[in-house]
């Protein structure tokens, strides 16, 4: 008798889930779900509260709204920044605002120390809150750390003219920054040859989400199927740490 002329070989069904299995698995779900939430809006949170107690000082206590109700207002600080950058900003577009910000530029020009901190800030913030400016706005691929094995970078700008002269061979180089995982905002800053990077098709934010997720999120998929897939893999390992627990079903010859 040939093996393919047997019966099909039935598994013995699965184990009766337990109370503890079963709650153990919903708690996982709700843990995904409201997990993300959860420390969504304690950032949030945290950073409203924060500019509030910066600005509050700064605004007279007859205009506070703890003045005249029985609890505190939060956001009302964030608020009145708000209003005051938008007004700082509006000043600085007229010719007698430049005229206070030269000024004011001119006077920090003069503090040795103080002079290269606010200039590297200044092109820092111009840089990425410029609307014209493509910095970490384009995302690619390097080789890195070894040979076959690929990162996500964030293309910046290209070196000076300076370093680009410093730098070996006579192939264009560019800057990208290496975020780390499960934290985006540490990482690596490099040159690396400009034929050397793979530009891809993805925002910024979703190679952040991946890299924060270590690869479970991918980018352009369904929030339910991401919640789903997470949920999926919490069953998976609940279920192959009760198999181990199974003898394994003998094979027929």
């Amino acid at each position: 008798m040939n093996r393919e002329d047997l019966p099909p070989t039935e598994l013995p069904p699965d184990p009766p889930r337990g109370f503890m299995a079963r709650f153990r698995n919903y708690f996982l779900t709700g843990l995904i779900v409201a997990g993300p939430i959860a420390i969504t809006f304690y950032l949030t949170w945290w950073f409203v509260t924060w500019v509030d107690g910066l600005v509050r000082p700064f605004v007279p206590i007859a205009y506070r709204p703890e003045t005249y109700l029985p609890f505190g207002l939060p956001g009302s600080g964030l608020i009145v920044a708000v209003i005051a950058l938008t007004l700082l900003g509006f000043l600085t577009a007229n010719l007698i605002g430049r005229t206070l910000v030269d000024l004011g530029e001119r006077l920090l020009g003069r503090m040795p120390v103080v002079r290269a901190i606010y200039r590297g800030l200044k092109q820092v913030f111009e840089t990425l809150f410029s609307g014209s400016g493509s910095s970490f706005r384009r995302v690619g691929l390097v080789e890195f750390p070894s040979p076959g094995m690929w990162s996500i970078v964030l293309i910046s700008q290209s070196p000076s003219v300076e370093i680009a002269n410093s730098l070996p061979g006579q192939e264009e180089h560019i800057s990208v920054f290496l975020p780390c995982a499960p934290n985006p905002t540490t990482g690596f800053f490099f040159y690396v040859p400009k034929s050397k990077i793979i530009e891809v098709e993805m925002s910024a934010e979703d190679a952040a989400t991946l890299i924060m997720s270590a690869g479970v999120v991918q980018p352009g998929s369904d929030p339910q199927k991401k919640i789903a897939a997470l949920a999926g893999m919490a069953n998976a390992a609940r279920v192959a740490n009760s198999s181990t627990l199974q003898p394994a079903p003998a094979k027929v010859e």
